[in-house]
């Protein structure tokens, strides 16, 4: 029973799709897990959320995970926060409204408000802790920051491997080269991988990637972001 991890989707769909039925060959017997960021910046967010929901209707196993994008689009129910509003829109509201057909947050259907409302914010597997973005390690208890699962960054020299129990992290959140993000699978002792290949910042070298992780060979598995405009392939 194969275990993959994908993180920081942003709305490419066929990315997404390529990722998971060509290089992966996901199975309905293989676990998926999803570490947020399904919707903002890239052109489909809907259609993210479309495929995800059509897979577990078919009997594919998917667990998902709340990212910070998911999260200031949640707030933005909200109307008179508009602060959230505007930082939602500056980064990718604009385009996960557009892929709706919308342009006002509570015309959204309410099963994909149900599907948001329904994210975990971490999981703990035997060997494995999974998160958007990471562990807060300076607080006594680090899985009760739950600001810190979404947003925190440049952790790694705060883990405290004694609180581990001996699992690794997978997180996303934080955009990093394809050489990186492979360096970091081949430390010992292996305590974090970082997932997150920044599949929609393709102009930047080393990114571009969508992610997928095999979580029992170690394996990355690298697929070209091929939504974007000047992208296709």
């Amino acid at each position: 029973m194969p275990r993959y991890a994908v993180s920081d989707i942003h709305g490419c769909k066929k990315t997404f799709e390529k990722l998971l039925f060509e290089a992966l060959q996901l199975q309905k017997t293989d676990e998926l897990y999803l570490l947020g960021d399904y919707v903002d910046r890239g052109p489909d967010s809907k259609g993210v959320i479309d495929l995800i929901l059509q897979m577990r209707q078919d009997g594919y196993r998917v667990f998902t995970l709340r990212g910070n994008h998911e999260d200031m689009m949640v707030s933005c129910l909200e109307m008179e926060f508009m602060d959230d509003m505007h930082l939602w829109l500056e980064q990718g509201g604009k385009e996960t409204l557009q892929s709706f057909g919308v342009t006002n947050p509570h015309d959204i259907p309410a099963q994909y408000w149900q599907f948001f409302d329904e994210l975990e914010m971490y999981l703990e597997l035997d060997d494995y802790l999974l998160v958007h973005a990471g562990f807060n390690f300076t607080k006594g208890n680090c899985f009760t920051d739950k600001l810190a699962m979404l947003w925190i960054r440049n952790w790694y020299s705060d883990i405290k491997p004694d609180m581990l129990n001996g699992k690794a992290i997978i997180h996303g959140h934080t955009p990093t080269p394809d050489f990186l993000i492979m360096q970091m699978a081949d430390v010992k002792p292996y305590m974090v991988q970082n997932i997150d290949a920044g599949c929609v910042y393709y102009k930047y070298p080393g990114l571009g990637y969508l992610c997928g992780f095999d979580m029992d060979e170690h394996i990355l598995y690298f697929q070209p972001n091929i939504d974007l405009p000047d992208k296709k392939k």
